[in-house]
């Protein structure tokens, strides 16, 4: 498999690549072996990418600005790679992977490659294997991968910590000036987007100006070294539809980049960004193990009816679990009320 996804761009690498992800994403633990195995292989091949990552509020046009922005870095000899993300259904858990019906010239071009991915659940609007998949992408060649994720509001940042460049994309009528300064996604973002200028241009004008004096208040981005020359967020209009401000948006991107490559914050983040995987990946490993574990079992069932049923206090169920995890099952504690 390792050797089709090196290989030259075409059916078969693109086979290969489908395959690699969904061995990554798979649960089983031979999957899992496997899936580490090959990423093993293929990481000095990765990190010659750049990694934008797309959010913002459903509705507000990411699919139809990926598609465009796709189509307009083909055009400059890019091969670009787009991991979507899809919601899950709470009832079913299912999911409609839509992106590649929305984006419909970019998913048949041959020097593109759309990947859409349920969420299952997984917080910050990316999916629980959305790195491993980027690492599969870079090391097929593609120079420039995208990661769009849920659109699920405010709090929606984790794709910010798996990604170069960070752009949120915004409405010409997203709110008021309070709305504008809120923090969470928006402290974030190294590039704001005002989409569908087309619409109301006015609008979009006002929401430029509010968002650019909110983006003054936020420091986390002013932070640096004296004399060090520090990116500041900016804040651009629009229109994917129409494909108006590829250009300026592209060359704001590349204006960016140069000057984190410059500074060595581009090195930086992304060392910190792997370590970060690391303890995520720590952190699911010991969720799933503490889970499996034959007395955690054997207990969870009757802890979980007595902290529902409002006879046990959530956070002593907790110290039971936890304590029982090193119980041999002949120890087990039963439920205690206090």
């Amino acid at each position: 498999m390792a050797a089709h996804i090196l290989g030259e761009p075409g059916p078969a690498q693109r086979r290969a690549v489908a395959k690699a992800i969904t061995l990554v994403e798979s649960t089983r633990a031979d999957h899992r072996a496997q899936a580490d195995a090959l990423l093993t292989q293929l990481l000095p091949h990765t990190g010659r990418s750049f990694r934008l990552g797309i959010s913002g509020v459903p509705g507000v046009g990411k699919s139809t600005f990926i598609e465009a922005l796709g189509l307009f870095l083909i055009a400059q000899g890019h091969r670009v790679a787009v991991l979507a993300v899809d919601p899950s259904s709470t009832v079913s858990g299912g999911s409609i992977l839509g992106d590649k019906t929305r984006m419909e010239q970019l998913s048949v071009h041959e020097r593109a490659y759309i990947r859409p991915s349920p969420s299952a659940g997984n917080l910050g609007g990316v999916a629980e294997k959305t790195r491993e998949a980027l690492l599969l992408c870079e090391a097929a060649g593609h120079d420039v991968v995208i990661v769009e994720t849920v659109g699920v509001g405010q709090s929606e940042t984790a794709v910010a910590g798996m990604t170069d460049m960070f752009v949120l994309m915004q409405l010409p009528n997203a709110g008021d000036d309070l709305q504008a300064i809120k923090k969470g996604v928006m402290e974030l973002a190294d590039l704001v987007l005002i989409n569908k200028v087309d619409i109301d241009a006015d609008a979009a004008t006002r929401a430029q100006a509010q968002i650019t004096s909110a983006l003054r208040l936020f420091t986390q981005h002013g932070r640096g070294q004296p004399g060090e020359a520090v990116w500041r967020p900016q804040v651009l209009t629009l229109s994917a539809l129409q494909g108006q401000g590829l250009q300026a948006f592209w060359d704001t991107v590349a204006s960016f980049r140069a000057s984190q490559e410059a500074s060595g914050r581009l090195q930086s983040r992304r060392r910190q960004q792997s370590l970060a995987w690391m303890w995520e990946r720590i952190e699911s490993g010991l969720r799933h193990e503490f889970r499996e574990q034959p007395a955690v079992r054997a207990l969870l069932p009757q802890l979980s009816e007595a902290v529902a049923a409002g006879r046990l206090p959530a956070s002593t169920a907790a110290r039971q679990l936890l304590a029982a995890r090193h119980t041999p099952l002949s120890q087990e504690p039963g439920p205690a009320a206090g």
